[in-house]
């Protein structure tokens, strides 16, 4: 049986939406059956409009479902992308995470297998900090959290962050890391573990 992935993100200009579209795309070229899903925008229209590259990053991907609670429910597993925010996720994933209270209540979030990645202007931007405070989270869910850790040298060329890929990104909006090798070790490793409890559970049954 396939492993079921949510790869849910949030993205103001398109580097998350990167680092999640990489993660959609490894993912199905192994097999899972995987949403690639975004984070209702929760910022005033005009906020939007007031950026040419916000405006164009959100034209650009209005054709992506966004997630829903249900979509948490489908899932064996979860990656979630978020810019950091001050050293938290950006407040559109966290007002999403936010609606997840009755799923939570009946159990539907318990031994979900969830990883989390994260972007900011600077290696010292609070990078780390923004995808423990997901995980911080997830221990409340029940889940499963997999990280990356030091397991493959793709971890290193793109920056040594042990809890999940991160990369920052210059004033053009560049990505500085080349951490798209990461992306693929760290969605390996979430659907190897989904694997695991997913058999288990079918053999528990």
């Amino acid at each position: 049986m396939a492993v079921k992935l949510a790869v849910i993100y949030y993205s103001s200009t398109g580097t998350n939406y990167k680092l999640a579209k990489k993660a959609a795309e490894t993912a199905e070229a192994l097999g899972a059956e995987v949403k690639l899903l975004k984070v209702r925008e929760t910022a005033p229209q005009a906020a939007v409009e007031s950026s040419p590259a916000w405006k164009a990053h959100a034209e650009a991907t209005a054709h992506i479902p966004e997630a829903s609670p249900d979509d948490i429910v489908w899932a064996d597993a979860i990656i979630f992308s978020t810019p950091t925010r001050f050293g938290v996720a950006s407040s559109q994933m966290r007002a999403f995470i936010d609606t997840l209270g009755p799923i939570w209540a009946k159990g539907h979030t318990v031994n979900k297998v969830v990883s989390a990645m994260t972007s900011a202007q600077n290696p010292h931007g609070g990078q780390e900090a923004t995808i423990l405070s997901l995980y911080t989270t997830m221990y409340h869910w029940g889940a499963i959290v997999v990280t990356p850790g030091y397991t493959d040298n793709s971890i290193f060329a793109a920056g040594g962050n042990p809890y999940g890929t991160s990369v920052s990104v210059d004033q053009q909006g560049n990505m500085v890391e080349d951490v798209f090798a990461a992306v693929e070790h760290q969605t390996k490793r979430v659907l190897q573990v989904a694997e695991w409890v997913v058999a288990g559970r079918n053999q528990s049954m």
